[in-house]
């Protein structure tokens, strides 16, 4: 009886085996959704262009020597769109590796290349939505069997087999709702269907082929089922809602449609953002380039010169605004020298083969181009001229309604900083060596002028009355210069409107101090060391150079004579013809008349008082 009894027990115990061995050997599994985050959906990539994102079942799928090698699987997914553009699918695989390296985005799948799948071995079912006409894809929204290669091996329009009315009916991949496929593979036969999520398995499957040896393809019994999707330039939302496999059809489990989560769809408030988001950056950019467009204009404009063809030949004489510019900072206040009657004077750095060099630069008005030509031919020639009291000039700029002239810095300034009085055309270099500034400057606003019906120009007391009458000559520069003679003798200006009548004009008032036989008085009182005979000379020769009719003025050889000593002083006396003599027009004009006024109706010459600063 125990015989029996132990050979009942060892039966049962060798069924159980069997059951258990047959259970072990049945791969079967099934997700009503999955644990992915607040969806509860496996999301294969994101909203990242040209990106790769794959799912596997942990675990391989092993097929024993003795059982065929079939599977079959059901799955839910959905293709959303996420932006206007189109982008790609996504497709299932069975494959021999987990390891895709040299797989690639866009058409490929994250599974292929180019060259194919050399390294990984693939059979593939691609949901596609991509027209690609190197991979020779039907359409844009089709269904393809792959084998090692993007390029179908058969595909389909995406549709499914209606029962009921009998024929097949189109599906749109990329609606974002959810489509069901199924796949089966037994033999060498693989059938593909698909259908809507409220619709059972289609009698008719939507592609099939007969000539599939997956053993081949996988080379082995041991493969990876999975899932795998791309994106390019363009973003598709590749979801997987529920997933349903086993190695035979008989024991697929059903995918419950109605546990599966819903398709996330894009926010119609993140929509409306990224339209705000993309509005703003518009703007924004719009912003940018009026901002760079203006700076364009703005530099453009600030170093706009003009010129002309006829001043090609000055080259080298010309110089560009930008250098000037940059030279004086910008006409930086901080490298002001001065004012004058024609415009302002800065002082520069220009660079040099060797080392800097410093210069002046004057702004000098000019709204006309009546006679520039000639002009700036004569302000070359001027460059010519060598003369050690003269203030070299190294050149000149254009630009509209502008002249600029560049000479050389005399650092010490000019002279009237050093006796407080209007002699601000002479300028002192680094030695204290007189230098007459600006010479010659007055022919810009004497061109084609009338005397008798433009106004001088030059500042009262230093203009000689025939100046407004016949307008500039030599007689008219030797007047001046006396007046400047005795701006340096006597330590005051020719004319100063708020001392009496009596000592109101410089020029009458020495020669009543003549006449009373006391010259000396009118000697600045600073001087306080000097010759008698000289000074009394030097004032004589003044009333000489300002006499009223232009024919008794002597030459500036005349008075080069007088001053040194050379030849004798004609006889004159204080009530000579034209000596201190001031015309009633002159008088009249006093009145009207701003001394500290720089107009361009101001100054026979460019000159600079300086306002602050030292150099020239």
């Amino acid at each position: 009886m125990f015989p029996m009894i132990r050979g009942a027990l060892l039966g049962i115990i060798w069924m159980t085996y069997c059951v258990c061995m047959s259970f072990q050997q049945e791969t079967t599994f099934v997700f009503n959704g999955f644990n992915q985050g607040d969806h509860q959906v496996l999301q294969l990539t994101n909203a990242t262009t040209t990106q790769m994102g794959r799912a596997f079942f942990e675990q391989p799928i092993d097929f024993k020597p003795s059982e065929p090698v079939s599977f079959s699987t059901h799955f839910v997914c959905a293709l959303v769109r996420a932006a206007e553009a189109g982008g790609h699918g996504m497709a299932f695989f069975v494959s021999h590796s987990t390891d895709f390296e040299g797989a690639q985005p866009t058409r490929y799948f994250g599974l292929f290349n180019p060259k194919g799948s050399a390294s990984t071995r693939v059979l593939a079912v691609e949901l596609d939505i991509t027209k690609t006409l190197d991979v020779l894809d039907i359409n844009d929204n089709h269904v393809g069997i792959d084998v090692n290669s993007p390029k179908s091996v058969v595909s389909a329009k995406a549709s499914y087999f209606s029962h009921k009315e009998g024929r097949k009916i189109d599906m749109k991949l990329l609606s974002g709702d959810p489509i069901q496929v199924w796949v089966d593979y037994e033999g060498t036969t693989l059938n593909v269907s698909l259908a809507p999520v409220e619709n059972q398995k289609p009698s008719r499957p939507l592609l099939s082929s007969t000539s599939i040896n997956l053993t081949e393809i996988v080379q082995g019994r041991r493969m990876f089922v999975g899932f795998s999707g791309s994106t390019g330039s363009s973003v598709v939302n590749q979801y997987v809602l529920g997933w349903s496999f086993s190695k035979s059809m008989a024991s697929l489990q059903k995918v419950d449609v109605s546990k599966l989560p819903k398709v996330p769809q894009p926010s119609h408030k993140n929509k409306f953002t990224s339209l705000v988001f993309d509005a703003l950056l518009g703007l924004l950019a719009l912003f940018v380039l009026g901002l760079l467009f203006g700076a364009y204009m703005y530099r453009r404009n600030l170093y706009a010169e003009v010129r002309e063809e006829w001043e090609n030949v000055y080259g080298p004489l010309r110089y560009s605004y930008k250098s000037l510019y940059k030279a004086t900072k910008g006409f930086s206040r901080n490298e002001f020298l001065g004012r004058g009657g024609f415009g302002e004077v800065y002082k520069g750095t220009l660079p040099r083969s060797i080392e800097l060099r410093e210069v002046a630069v004057k702004k000098v008005a000019h709204e006309g181009e009546q006679g520039m030509k000639q002009f700036v031919a004569e302000i070359v020639c001027m460059k010519s001229l060598k003369h050690r009291s003269l203030v070299p000039l190294l050149g000149y700029c254009r630009r509209k309604h502008e002249l600029l002239l560049v000479s050389e810095y005399m650092p010490n300034g000019s002279l009237d900083g050093y006796l407080d009085i209007k002699a601000s055309n002479v300028l002192l270099d680094a030695e204290f060596n007189g230098r007459l500034g600006d010479f010659g400057m007055s022919r810009l606003y004497e061109r084609g002028a009338d005397p008798t019906t433009t106004a001088a120009v030059g500042t009262f007391g230093y203009m000689a009355p025939d100046l407004t009458t016949m307008g500039p000559s030599t007689g008219t520069d030797v007047y001046a210069f006396g007046v400047f003679l005795l701006e340096v003798t006597c330590g005051r200006r020719p004319v100063e409107p708020h001392l009496p009548a009596a000592k109101r004009f410089l020029i009458k008032w020495v020669c009543e101090c003549w006449r009373g036989s006391s010259l000396l008085d009118a000697v600045d009182p600073k001087l306080t060391e000097f010759s008698s005979r000289e000074v009394k000379r030097v004032l004589k020769i003044v009333l000489l150079c300002a006499n009223l009719a232009p024919d008794a003025r002597p030459s500036m050889e005349q008075v080069v004579q007088y001053l040194n000593g050379n030849l004798a002083l004609p006889e004159f006396w204080p009530d000579s013809l034209g000596i201190g003599a001031l015309i009633p027009t002159a008088l009249s004009q006093l009145p009207s008349l701003s001394l500290s006024s720089s107009s361009s109706h101001n100054s026979m010459f460019i000159t600079h008082s300086l306002l602050n600063g030292s150099g020239r």
